[in-house]
C-alpha cells in the first residue's frame, strides 16, 4: 500500500504544516530549545543561522531524503475480481497453499480478503503485453506447490474441478525465458495465476559474504583438555575428522594438550598470536558435580577464549562442554545429541574462509 501525503505546498494550515516540518512551537520555544535571531521578535522562532521559515523548511526536506529508504513498508496490489465464484476459488487456494489472512472485509457494497506474503513486488510493464499472468506468486519449492495445487482443484470440497477441466486449466511446469521455471492456473474467466521459482540460487537472498566448508591449505591447531579425557578424545576425534573430511592435511593440524579447561584460553592465545595457523579449536569439559565454583571457571573460560579471538583476529571456535552429568557429556561426544568438536571444527574452517574473504575484499578498497 502506498500512502500519499500533501505536503507543505498543499493546502494545509500553519499548524499542520509546523507539525509536518517539525516547526518549533508551543512548548518547545518556552523550553528555550531554539534561539531567536533577532528579527523574528514575537514570531516564530527557528535554529541558530536559519532566519526564515523557508531555511527550515529546506532543511527539514534535506533531512528527509537522507532517511526515505527506512520509510518505505511494503507495498499492495489491490485485484478486483469479477465473480463470487472466483473471488471464494482465489481464497481458497491461498489458504490451502497456507498464505497468512489479513483483515478482510464485507459490507453491502461487496467483500474483500487480504492475504500477506513476505515478499511483494509491483512489475511495470510498456510496449507489450505482460507473458505471463498478472498476478504471479513465486515459490521454493515449485513441484510440491504444484501438486498441492491439482490436490487442491481434484477436491470436490474445494476447488471442484472435473479432471478433464484440469488439462485444460492448469498448465505443466515449464521453463521460461527470464531464468526461471513457471505454472498458471485458471480458476475463473478473467482469473489466471501463475507461479514461479527462480533457476538463480541466489535469488532474492540479501548479498553477503559467506565461508566456504573448505580446509585445505590452512592451518588449524586444536586445544584439548586431559581432564575427564574419556569426553575430550571424543571431542578431538569429531575435530579431526571434520577437518580430515574437509580437505586440511594431517601436517597441518597442530594438537595441543593442556590439563584442563582452565589452562585452555593461555594455549589458545599464544597459538594466536604466533599467526602460523588460521583458526584455533578449543575443546573441553566442565561437569557442574565435579567443583563447587563450576560458574566461576565456566565465566573465565569462555572470557578467556573470546577475549584472545577479539584481542589477536584469529577465530575460536568454541567446543567447552558445560554439563551436569557425565551422560549429558557423552550424549554431546557423539552418543546421542552430535559431537561437538566436529561441530567446533566446522565452525572454525567457515570463519577461516570468511577472514579470509574479508581481507581480499579490504585489500581490493572494495
Amino acid at each position: 500500500m502506498v500512502g500519499l501525503i500533501q505536503g507543505p505546498k498543499g493546502p494545509c494550515s500553519l499548524r499542520q504544516e509546523q507539525r509536518q516540518q517539525q516547526i518549533p512551537f508551543g512548548n518547545d520555544r518556552k523550553k528555550g530549545k531554539y534561539k531567536s535571531n533577532g528579527k523574528n521578535k514575537g514570531k516564530h522562532r527557528f535554529p541558530s543561522g536559519m532566519t526564515d521559515l523557508k531555511d527550515f523548511v529546506r532543511s527539514q526536506r534535506r533531512r528527509a531524503d537522507d532517511t526515505i529508504e527506512s520509510m518505505i513498508k511494503g507495498i499492495t496490489t489491490v485485484a478486483s475480481v469479477a465473480s463470487v465464484d472466483g473471488f471464494e476459488k482465489l481464497g481458497s487456494l491461498f489458504r490451502a497453499l497456507g498464505f497468512e489472512e489479513g483483515k478482510g472485509w464485507d459490507d453491502a457494497g461487496g467483500r474483500g480478503a487480504a492475504f500477506l506474503a513476505p515478499l511483494g513486488n509491483l512489475e511495470l510493464v510498456t510496449g507489450r503485453e505482460p507473458a505471463v499472468p498478472s498476478l504471479l506468486v513465486e515459490v521454493t519449492q515449485l513441484e510440491a506447490v504444484y501438486s498441492v495445487v491439482r490436490s487442491w482443484m481434484l477436491n470436490p470440497a474445494t476447488g471442484n474441478f472435473r479432471t478433464e477441466e484440469i488439462v485444460v486449466k492448469l498448465t505443466a511446469v515449464a521453463a521460461t525465458h527470464w531464468n526461471s521455471r513457471l505454472f498458471t492456473v485458471d480458476l475463473a474467466p478473467g482469473l489466471k495465476i501463475g507461479f514461479w521459482e527462480s533457476e538463480n540460487p541466489q535469488h532474492g537472498r540479501p548479498i553477503a559474504v559467506e565461508g566456504d566448508l573448505s580446509a585445505a591449505g590452512k592451518k588449524f591447531a586444536i586445544v584439548v583438555a586431559r581432564w575427564n579425557a574419556v569426553i575430550t578424545d571424543r571431542l578431538l576425534q569429531g575435530a579431526l575428522d571434520a577437518l580430515h573430511r574437509s580437505g586440511c592435511a594431517k601436517d597441518d593440524i597442530e594438537i595441543v594438550r593442556v590439563p584442563g579447561a582452565w589452562e585452555i584460553p593461555s594455549a589458545a592465545r599464544t597459538l594466536a598470536e604466533s599467526k602460523r595457523v588460521a583458526a584455533v579449536i578449543t575443546l573441553g569439559v566442565l561437569l557442574r558435580g565435579e567443583t563447587a565454583h563450576y560458574e566461576a571457571i565456566y565465566t573465565e573460560v569462555a572470557r578467556g577464549i573470546g577475549q584472545s579471538q577479539q584481542e589477536t583476529g584469529v577465530p575460536h571456535a568454541f567446543g567447552v562442554l558445560t554439563c551436569e552429568t557425565l551422560e549429558q557429556a557423552l550424549d554431546r561426544a557423539g552418543l546421542k545429541a552430535g559431537n561437538k568438536g566436529f561441530e567446533a571444527a566446522v565452525a572454525a574452517i567457515e570463519m577461516a574462509s570468511i577472514q579470509e574473504k574479508l581481507a581480499d575484499k579490504t585489500k581490493g578498497g572494495r
